[in-house]
C-alpha cells in the first residue's frame, strides 16, 4: 500500500483530472471515495488544523447553498468539521495526503513539486 492517499468523488471533475495527472506521471496512491468510504471526523478536523477551514470547506456547490442559514452562520471548526463528516460534498476536492503534508485541490506546479 502506498503513504499517498487521494481522497475525492470519483465523479467529481477536478478529481477526475488529479487522478489522471498521478497516473500519467507514475505517482503510487490509493483513492479514497467520501460517499463509499466515508469520512473520519478526527482526519477531517487534522485536515481543518493544518489547511484552514476556509481552505477545506466547499462554500461554492450546492451542497453548501442547500444548507439552512442556521447551519452556516457563524461556523466555527468544530461546526465544518461536522458538516464536512454529514455531507462530505462540503470537502474541497481533491484531498492528498502524503508524506511531506497536505494538499487541497488540484494544483499541477505544487502537485509536481510535492510528489515527483
Amino acid at each position: 500500500m502506498t503513504g499517498i492517499v487521494l481522497y475525492g468523488i470519483p465523479n467529481c471533475d477536478t478529481v477526475r483530472k488529479a487522478r489522471k495527472w498521478m497516473d500519467g506521471e507514475g505517482v503510487p496512491y490509493r483513492f479514497h471515495d467520501y460517499r463509499k468510504d466515508g469520512t473520519d471526523p478526527e482526519r477531517l478536523a487534522g485536515w481543518v488544523r493544518k489547511a484552514g477551514r476556509d481552505t477545506l470547506l466547499n462554500r461554492r456547490g450546492t451542497t453548501w447553498r442547500k444548507l439552512p442559514d442556521t447551519a452556516k452562520d457563524g461556523i466555527d471548526d468544530d461546526g465544518a468539521v461536522a458538516l464536512m463528516a454529514e455531507h462530505p460534498a462540503l470537502i474541497k476536492r481533491p484531498v492528498v495526503e502524503h508524506a511531506g503534508g497536505l494538499m487541497v485541490g488540484f494544483d499541477e506546479a505544487e502537485w509536481r513539486a510535492a510528489l515527483l
